[in-house]
């Protein structure tokens, strides 16, 4: 500690510092979460000021350490750490604007909203999940690079409903097995909860389970730096990832409302404000920051700047330059899009008929060799989902970090926030795979990718009542209508193998979104004969077929259901009814088009929309008039053959529904 610049200033008034911040705020704002923030001040400044790497003038350095904060209601804590140490988003009138709008101070932290913020966290669970993937990135990119280059850890402040959420069960027990020791977890035990004290529902010996998981586990009194300072520095020795259980009080420091509910969710008062202002020995107006204070703080941020200008000198010299940078990029390289290229075109030359599940895997197999970023994975149903290809052939495992494959066990949920944090982290691109119908599970975390804007590419094979024999249950009905609700997400279902390959193109290059793959257990015959170099379903929908007259009709479908609309149009232009089929492999992509294209691609005719799914969001497409020929509710266990013909999605059922209809 610099004499010149923090003498005279205590750990108090430190952490005092950000207490004070975070209750004006919330109390200016009239709505926020004062009590965390007030209670984990005290960990948070030993953090900040002892462990953490970071440069807050260069907050995107590849090498610095990651702060996390799972609890993310409690968001003034981290608004507070980035303003006194000196991120240059986050001034004091951004405080001072806390949840207003178009401030970068929201009620949670959200990723893009200020440099520095590493993910959108306030959904419980998720960030401690996603900082699982993070930590994982870490030691895949020091695999491969060295320490020279990759060697930081990952720190999370995680709250006790953070370590109820199922979601954390399975990422936490997937880092105990895979001995993820730069992970260190830093628990808010506070035991307390929005409807009360945490005993009302929570009883469980959090540390007796983190220890079965494999972790290592401490317990410290969170307001005593010392200790916690004992704790941090002991976790970073140890070989597992650590969870450091810090016994707070919740809003420490209000004369009344510390220790209760009352301070968990809401502004404390102007007479609970004076109260804590007098406990805390604070007697200066709402937000102000002594001098000496704020001085001292910046000190701290600034301690970075030297590893940083050490680390861009390693980068210069290293041997690895090229490719940590290129790494970091994510771009698809020309290489790799070239060899796609060429296997689309031999794709529409040999015409298999294979599974687009197998056409995805094939897919993998020409482009994984060549993006040593990408890294793939399952959730126990890697022969089924096709993922792991030649080049994969070695999988993480604990101590063994240069494999590019993950066996992430039954934990679908936990699987898409990992990738979530290996995207965010950055240098790897990843992918994984499971059911479709198990989406479900996934689904708040593909959402928080969404939002965040991260390329994470889900594979969904088995992708609607084609997978046949293993019933209702396994077969997505409404799983892709509810993909498409989410905003920013992609959601492509591939006719056949040179869509599958394009599919993956799309994805590849779509940096600022995550993709749905939807991919068939049952063959199908390759629609496109012809090959073109243009990635025709990267505007969502094209015409595979045009009419040999001036159309009547028009059949729009997806995926699987795209050779049976073929067959239906081949019929109606024998029967003299001019029919053109449109595959539609995404209808995001289709709805960015302009509106002439659309149009073309649309026409005049009857529409008749045809997919393996419940109808919900085809009439946009179809229109008033037009018909739907899909799936009325759940499906049946059979062989998938007769699913098909029993649920009326048939090439003669179209026909017969297109000549009623003209």
């Amino acid at each position: 500690m610099s004499s010149d610049l923090t003498a005279g200033v205590s750990h108090a008034d430190l952490a005092n510092a950000i207490r004070a911040l975070s209750m004006d705020a919330v109390e200016a704002a009239k709505s926020g979460h004062p009590g965390m923030p007030m209670g984990m001040a005290d960990v948070a400044t030993v953090l900040f000021t002892q462990f953490l790497k970071f440069d807050p003038k260069r907050p995107d350095w590849a090498d610095r350490d990651r702060f996390i904060l799972s609890a993310g209601h409690g968001s003034m804590l981290q608004y507070s750490l980035m303003y006194l140490t000196g991120y240059e988003d986050i001034t004091l009138d951004e405080i001072k604007r806390f949840r207003q709008m178009g401030a970068k101070t929201a009620g949670h932290p959200e990723f893009g909203m200020a440099r520095g913020i590493e993910m959108t966290t306030g959904p419980l669970g998720q960030g401690i999940s996603t900082a699982v993937g993070f930590a994982m990135a870490e030691r895949i990119l020091n695999a491969r690079f060295g320490d020279d280059l990759v060697d930081h850890t990952t720190y999370v402040i995680a709250g006790d409903g953070d370590l109820q959420e199922g979601i954390s069960h399975e990422a936490c027990s997937l880092a105990g097995h895979l001995g993820l020791s730069k992970l260190i977890v830093l628990w808010d035990d506070n035991r307390i909860s929005i409807d009360g004290s945490t005993d009302l529902s929570f009883t469980e010996d959090v540390k007796a389970r983190y220890a079965a998981y494999n972790w290592d586990v401490s317990a410290v009194d969170g307001h005593d730096p010392v200790a916690v300072a004992k704790a941090i520095a002991a976790a970073k020795l140890t070989d597992k990832p650590s969870l450091i259980a810090c016994r707070t009080t919740i809003g420490y420091g209000a004369p009344t409302k510390a220790n209760t509910a009352g301070s968990h969710g809401s502004p404390l008062g102007a007479a609970e404000i004076e109260g804590a202002r007098k406990a805390l020995n604070w007697p200066h107006a709402p937000f102000e920051i002594p001098d000496a204070i704020l001085h001292a703080w910046r000190h701290f941020g600034d301690r970075g700047h030297v590893a940083v200008d050490a680390w861009v000198k390693r980068l210069a010299r290293s041997p690895n330059r090229l490719a940590f940078k290129a790494a970091i990029a994510g771009d698809l390289s020309a290489e790799a899009r070239a060899a796609l290229h060429a296997h689309k075109k031999a794709v529409s030359e040999s015409r298999p008929k294979i599974a687009t599940r197998q056409s995805s895997g094939n897919t993998l197999d020409v482009i994984v060799p060549l993006m040593p970023e990408m890294m793939g994975g399952s959730a126990d149903l890697t022969g089924s989902n096709n993922t792991r290809v030649k080049a994969l052939s070695k999988a993480v495992q604990k101590n063994s970090w240069d494999g590019r494959y993950v066996h992430y066990g039954v934990r679908e949920h936990g699987m898409a926030a990992i990738m979530n944090g290996m995207a965010l982290h950055g240098g790897i691109i990843p992918y994984s795979g499971t059911f479709l119908a198990f989406s479900d599970y996934s689904r708040p975390a593909i959402r928080l990718g969404a939002l965040m804007k991260q390329r994470v590419i889900h594979v969904m094979t088995h992708d609607s009542i084609g997978l046949g024999e293993d019933g209702p249950t396994h077969q997505p009905v409404e799983h892709i209508p509810a993909l498409r609700c989410i905003p920013n997400l992609l959601v492509l279902r591939p006719a056949d193998a040179v869509e599958a390959a394009e599919a993956w193109e799309i994805a590849l290059d779509a940096k600022t979104r995550p993709s749905v793959l939807a991919l068939t257990r049952q063959n199908l015959a390759t629609m496109r004969v012809e090959h073109t170099d243009e990635n025709l379903s990267a505007k969502g929908a094209y015409v595979l077929r045009e009419a040999t007259g001036p159309r009547k009709v028009t059949l729009l479908a997806t995926g699987s259901e795209v050779e049976i609309a073929f067959n239906a149009r081949e019929k109606l232009e024998a029967e003299g009814i001019p029919t053109a089929l449109v595959s539609m492999p995404s209808w995001e992509l289709f709805a960015e088009q302009p509106e002439a294209y659309q149009k073309a691609v649309l026409g005049d005719g009857l529409r008749i929309g045809v997919e393996a799914m419940v109808r919900f969001g085809w009439d946009r497409w179809i229109g008033e008039k037009g018909v739907f020929i899909g799936m009325p509710g759940f499906g049946e266990s059979a062989p998938y053959q007769e699913l098909y013909a029993h649920f009326g999605i048939t090439a003669d059922a179209i026909v017969k529904a297109a000549k009623e209809r003209l």
